[in-house]
């Protein structure tokens, strides 16, 4: 082979070797990464997206997501300040702020957010009231993410948002609510009617004394309430009377003529009448007893062969 040959071949051999030099030293950093070039070991600096060109053997680098990630925290039983075995499970919703620090300052940043996380969500649990959990969770949240963010400030991670899914209670809470659910809804109904039944014994006494400074008004509503219940063909209609009409009537009907004169007056029933009508005007007047005690009446109790009660009168005499 002669010189030419060999000069052809090496040239060959060292553009083949040039293009995979530069195609390994070539780079594509993408637009949601950042790149971090390190340069014998150190940091040499955060290559921004695009293509870029490393030096072979000499610089590596490694890419960093900077997207928003979203972490499920598993579900943590714990025991609430009020002594209530409950299970809470949370969502974390993060991103990488400073790639450096992300990369160098901790081993793995995905992995240390995921457990703490976990414990700082069984603090908040032993820190909080059932009630808490279940209704006032805005500031659980919060105080959730301060307490998260805290130490991933020093990892250049930032947290955006944590979210509480669920809280898991045992079948005897559960039960235990519902019954005291029942008894608020209970006690809300027995006031709005007993507000009802006020307002309403207010109308009534409001139309009562109308009717009463007008009494044909009375009439008027009786005589309406007949025909509201004439309209559903009803053979047989109780309607009671009332008393407040009757003395309206009697109010209205003039009394009695009162007697002639001339009229002759009954006569006298009396024992002395009697007496004196038997005896006639002959017969000598009958001097009156004296009596010391007055007339006395004796009810005879019923018996047992006696039913009714039998009034008899008895005069005692000296």
């Amino acid at each position: 082979m002669d010189i030419l040959g060999i000069f052809g071949v090496l040239v060959g051999a060292g553009a083949v070797l040039t293009g995979i030099a530069f195609g390994a030293s070539m780079r594509v950093v993408e637009q949601f990464e950042r790149g971090v070039v390190f340069r014998f070991g150190r940091v040499r600096e955060v290559r921004e997206p695009g293509l870029r060109v490393l030096i072979p053997v000499v610089d590596r680098m490694r890419k960093v997501p900077v997207q928003i990630v979203t972490m499920p925290v598993p579900g943590q039983e714990g025991i609430t300040r009020d002594n209530v075995t409950v299970r809470v499970d949370a969502v974390v919703y993060f991103r990488v702020i400073d790639p450096v620090q992300a990369v160098v300052d901790v081993q793995d940043y995905l992995f240390a957010i995921a457990q703490v996380a976990q414990t700082s969500l069984r603090s908040i649990i032993g820190k909080s009231d059932l009630d808490d959990l279940l209704s006032n969770r805005e500031h659980l949240n919060r105080g959730l993410e301060l307490m998260i963010d805290s130490p991933a400030l020093s990892w250049g991670v930032h947290i955006d948002r944590v979210e509480i899914k669920d809280v898991a209670l045992p079948e005897s809470m559960k039960r235990s609510m519902s019954r005291q659910a029942e008894a608020e809804r209970e006690r809300r109904a027995r006031v709005i009617t007993a507000e009802g039944e006020l307002q309403a014994s207010q109308k009534l006494a409001d139309a009562g004394k109308t009717m009463a400074a007008a009494p044909a008004a009375l009439q008027l509503r009786l005589l309406q309430t007949v025909v509201e219940v004439a309209a559903e063909k009803n053979s047989t209609l109780v309607l009671p009377f009332p008393v407040e009409l009757l003395r309206f009537l009697e109010r209205s009907t003039p009394g009695e003529a009162a007697a002639e004169p001339g009229e002759s007056a009954e006569p006298d029933s009396s024992p002395q009448a009697a007496s004196a009508e038997t005896d006639g005007p002959d017969s000598p007047a009958l001097e009156p007893k004296s009596r010391t005690r007055s007339d006395t009446i004796e009810i005879l109790q019923p018996g047992p062969a006696r039913e009714d009660a039998t009034v008899r009168p008895r005069l005692d005499l000296p």
